[in-house]
């Protein structure tokens, strides 16, 4: 599954890249000029008329003796969709992992385990006020988008040089960090227990 998505994104079948980010585009477009119950029923109501002609048209040809009338999607329709007990309990178990991963991570953050990560969770979301201000969530999931079907392809052309400046960056950010933490009452303190706890539970092991 995931390398479907990276060819995708990478445009390893430029028609196929196209037909998805042309309809995905399509589809947001309409939203930021009809409901989504409009744009949804209407893809519904084009999708069945699609299907209902070729249906029809299989049968048409039966009649005139020139087809066998069989339904043209029944390769799609003998495909078997039912899960084994193994993989409901897999898939249980997934979305239970992540579930509980998410639920410790916003633990994490809101009940400041790590004040430096809680302070920059609160410096994005003060962010987002300004970026919520100029662009609806419609406008946002568009430009996304586009991002995912661009940047990844801009990547792939220009590697190194983004490298470079992607490891520039990060050295400066932690810099950064490490400055922040040194200036911040206490967090070397917490740090130095947070090790000698961690160091004592593997001494007892």
């Amino acid at each position: 599954m995931g390398s479907k998505v990276a060819d995708l994104l990478y445009w390893k079948d430029t028609r196929t890249s196209g037909v998805v980010f042309t309809g995905l585009m399509v589809s947001l477009l309409c939203l930021l000029h009809f409901s989504i119950v409009s744009v949804t029923a209407h893809v519904a109501l084009l999708l069945l008329c699609g299907t209902i002609s070729l249906r029809v048209y299989r049968k048409v040809l039966q009649a005139v003796h020139r087809g066998d009338g069989a339904n043209p999607f029944q390769a799609y329709l003998d495909v078997d969709l039912t899960l084994t007990r193994e993989q409901m309990e897999r898939l249980s178990q997934q979305i239970a992992s992540r579930v509980v991963s998410m639920a410790i991570q916003l633990r994490h953050f809101f009940l400041v385990e790590d004040l430096v990560d809680s302070l920059k969770l609160a410096l994005l979301f003060y962010i987002l006020t300004f970026v919520g201000a100029v662009f609806n969530g419609l406008t946002l999931l568009i430009l996304g988008v586009i991002g995912l079907f661009t940047v990844p392809l801009l990547y792939r052309q220009h590697q190194a040089q983004m490298d470079q400046y992607v490891g520039l960056v990060t050295n400066q950010l932690s810099h950064i960090k490490a400055k922040i933490r040194a200036k911040i009452p206490g967090s070397g303190a917490l740090a130095s227990a947070a090790a000698a706890v961690s160091g004592s539970k593997a001494k007892a092991e």
